[in-house]
């Protein structure tokens, strides 16, 4: 756990973040010598948020072809071709 007061947080926010971020450190934000904010992983993900590398189940038999496919030229309209 580090502490840190915030002048500094403010100015250092970036690589706060990524020690946050690859290592699990916990920063502590002081005003005046005094915890005023804990600077953490969240332990569980946001209300509503899922992983990217599931697919959408909402989406799930609504895309027929490959979205990752190139498109052929009869897949353009004929003004763009």
């Amino acid at each position: 756990m580090r502490t840190i007061n915030t002048h500094q947080a403010k100015t250092q926010l970036s690589s706060l973040i990524a020690a946050v971020e690859n290592s699990d450190e916990v920063v502590i934000i002081c005003r005046n010598g005094k915890p005023v904010a804990e600077l953490r992983r969240p332990s569980q993900p946001l209300p509503g948020q899922r992983s990217r590398l599931t697919p959408d189940p909402r989406l799930a038999g609504k895309i027929l072809y490959d979205p990752t496919e190139p498109a052929t030229e009869e897949d353009w309209p004929t003004e763009f071709r």
